[in-house]
């Protein structure tokens, strides 16, 4: 399944419109449709790169933190933190097979258009009538 926006950043249509809107309404709305309009792709472009970094952040923050949520009960916080080890090495498999996947993705985007150039460059030199 791919991702698609209504809302592109740039000088489309749809942008302009709701920055014009914004605007009208409430000012500060239309200035952060600008902004959009102006850094929307570098702003993205931003955020993936931040994105596994930050959620480190807030994995060793919450989960790594050494008294957070104890209960007392030695056995129970035992168990609690072989369940969240057991998680976090489930997690790191599931992003290492995403990992891997987007791989397979990019080789096949890449074998697809290999050979739509190998069928136009064979369509040049050989015209069929």
């Amino acid at each position: 399944m791919t991702k698609t926006c209504v809302v592109k950043p740039g000088w489309h249509p749809t942008s302009v419109g709701l920055m014009v809107l914004g605007f009208i309404v409430f000012w500060p709305l239309g200035l952060a449709m600008l902004a959009y309009i102006l850094w929307g792709d570098r702003m993205r472009t931003t955020w993936m790169k931040m994105r596994p970094n930050m959620e480190t952040v807030v994995r060793e923050a919450g989960f790594r933190s050494p008294d957070f949520g104890r209960t007392g009960n030695a056995a129970f916080d035992d168990y609690r933190e072989r369940e969240l080890q057991r998680l976090e090495e489930e997690r790191a498999k599931i992003e290492r097979m995403r990992t891997d996947f987007d791989e397979f993705l990019r080789n096949l985007r890449r074998a697809k258009d290999q050979e739509e150039f190998d069928r136009f460059m064979a369509s040049r030199t050989n015209p069929t009538g």
